[in-house]
């Protein structure tokens, strides 16, 4: 039997038929009667934000540690602008999100009217599609086609706006079963003679390496379980880009750690020198790439990859496979088995000798100190002191980022949560909320710099408020530690606005929000704080002052190829040499 309703009922409704559990947002004229329905209902969880930047960063930790598409709520102009940095972070990550938008009255879009931006078009180059409905009796189906967009091949961030005056009518509620979603259907399976040539590859390699992104992430557990079967079965080395940590499990015996502009120099060599490359699920972005023309040269480069606009689009290569990560690789398996599961073994074992070599140069290896917290020295306590534990990390961004992905081990998917493509400052903390309401019992950390932290530090009322017991580590040097970094080695140590001025005393404004405030300074007393600090049943913020002008190593510098890394050794050299240009 068909249901009457309003359109602010019917958006409620769509909400539970998928199983929305949780929303994050902030009232507003535009958007009252959404949340006059949201108030008659006990079914969805509000999270009420200080900032809406912060609701869409919240949405994507918690789509990003569920796998479920996290939802967000703002009202129109200021509100849906706000949203704006929140929705390019998703896309260029490919999170699932819907975001609602409320608006002025259909009779007033156009007019400039109070509160009224042109949302639509502001956000079309920020989402995966975009929708204005003007039609309460199209309301109920283009929410459900939303989740189908946001959910269904390269995920990302969506977003439906909404005039004031379509909430308050009534028309027929559309049932999810009932919605038209047959012209979106992305191609999952990829093409057989294509990944029978990739098994003729894998079979016949020398010096093979499988290179993977979010997309093994994004695809499902079944996916990353897939990879790790097919990984384990032919002896091959695996290396991550930021956005893929986790997947293979950083304890394997085949990982080589994250490739990259701050990737091991193990990794980016192994790149650099391979004969066949595998691409799982990453886009070649131009942090790992270094200069495209020399990126890995010599290489038979395969690119398995749901999204058809990333392949070739910025390197060209050998064998694309179209496809969901995890159909490809289920098929990629029963071939190379019914093959006689063959691979080059001398070849392959000589090629892991050439790593075993690369990895002793120890391209993390840093002076440490027993008077100054060396940042490097922080995480390395924090590893050890959590792993093992149901823990998840986000980031703020920056060298702390770098650091986080280079020292810390990420045992399963899911369980890493940082902005990659975007680098959006002010991500991690908003973020950790959304993490943790989605787990309430776990361990979350954001991991940041005072700097970044600051950007959203609006949000310790939410946590407050909710009581959303985040852990935020600051390693707080007073600068802006990657500004000031390039700023020493590619621009004469003209160290220009890089210096964080005018910092809280993180204590007391911790105190002041209800937290736990800690400050740590001696290397002998960070082992107790950071266990102080998981044992508190409440928020936490650690403000651990590290040495102030360490640099995050190896680099590669802007505009060099990925094999012409910088290590901690060659600074002194390479900045006399950038200075003379």
């Amino acid at each position: 039997m068909a249901r009457q309703m309003t359109g602010a009922k019917m958006v409620v409704q769509a909400l539970k038929d998928h199983g929305v559990e949780v929303i994050f947002g902030y009232p507003g004229g535009a958007v009252l009667p959404i949340y006059d329905e949201i108030f008659q209902q006990n079914d969805i969880r509000h999270i009420l934000v200080r900032h809406e930047q912060a609701a869409i960063h919240m949405a994507e930790g918690y789509a990003r540690s569920t796998g479920k598409p996290g939802v967000a709520l703002v009202t129109s102009g200021p509100g849906a602008t706000n949203a704006v940095t929140g929705l390019t972070d998703a896309l260029m990550d490919s999170i699932p999100l819907i975001v609602l938008s409320g608006q002025v009255p259909t009779f007033l879009v156009g007019t400039d009217g109070f509160q009224e931006a042109d949302t639509v078009g502001i956000t079309r180059p920020c989402t995966k599609h975009n929708w204005l409905v003007k039609d309460p009796a199209k309301l109920s189906e283009t929410i459900h086609q939303a989740f189908h967009v946001a959910t269904s091949g390269r995920p990302g961030p969506v977003l439906i706006d909404m005039p004031k005056d379509v909430q308050f009518a009534v028309a027929t509620y559309t049932e999810p079963k009932a919605a038209k979603v047959d012209h979106y259907q992305p191609q999952v399976k990829g093409d057989l003679d294509a990944i029978t040539k990739l098994v003729e590859l894998i079979e016949t390699a020398e010096k093979p390496v499988f290179y993977t992104g979010g997309g093994v992430i994004n695809s499902g557990p079944a996916a990353s379980q897939l990879m790790r079967e097919l990984v384990d079965a032919t002896g091959f080395p695996i290396t991550s880009t930021l956005m893929g940590l986790g997947a293979y499990p950083a304890s394997g015996k085949n990982w080589l750690g994250m490739l990259g502009m701050h990737g091991l120099y193990e990794a980016n060599l192994a790149m650099h020198g391979c004969d066949l490359m595998i691409n799982l699920g990453a886009r070649f972005d131009d942090r790992i790439t270094g200069r495209v023309a020399d990126f890995s040269p010599k290489s038979t480069k395969v690119h398995v990859d749901i999204d058809a606009s990333s392949i070739n689009k910025i390197i060209a290569v050998d064998l694309p496979i179209l496809g969901d990560i995890g159909h490809v690789l289920e098929d990629v398996l029963k071939v190379w088995k019914s093959r006689g599961r063959k691979v080059n073994k001398p070849a392959i074992e000589k090629w892991w000798k050439k790593i075993a070599e690369w990895k002793k140069v120890n391209c993390l290896a840093y002076t440490n100190s027993e008077k100054t917290i060396k940042p490097q020295y922080a995480l390395q306590r924090l590893e050890e002191l959590t792993k093992g534990m149901d823990r998840y990390i986000t980031t703020e961004v920056g060298q702390h980022q770098m650091w986080a992905a280079q020292f810390l081990g990420f045992e399963d998917p899911n369980r890493w949560m940082t902005s990659g493509g975007l680098g959006t400052m002010g991500y991690g903390f908003p973020a950790s909320i959304g993490v943790q309401i989605a787990h309430p019992e776990s361990l979350v950390i954001n991991v940041a710099g005072e700097a970044s932290w600051l950007m959203n530090m609006q949000e310790m009322g939410t946590a407050t408020q909710f009581r959303v017991p985040v852990k935020q580590f600051i390693l707080n040097n007073e600068r802006l530690g990657m500004v000031r970094q390039w700023q020493e080695l590619l621009h004469g140590e003209r160290y220009s606005h890089s210096w964080s001025e005018s910092l809280p005393d993180f204590v007391k404004l911790a105190e002041s929000f209800g937290w736990k405030g800690m400050q740590v300074s001696d290397p002998a007393d960070l082992d107790d704080a950071i266990m102080e600090m998981i044992k508190h049943d409440g928020p936490v913020l650690f403000d651990c002052l590290v040495e102030k002008h360490e640099n995050c190593f190896p680099m590669i510098p802007s505009g060099k190829p990925h094999n012409e890394m910088l290590l901690a050794a060659d600074a002194d050299v390479f900045k006399e040499g950038a200075a003379l240009v």
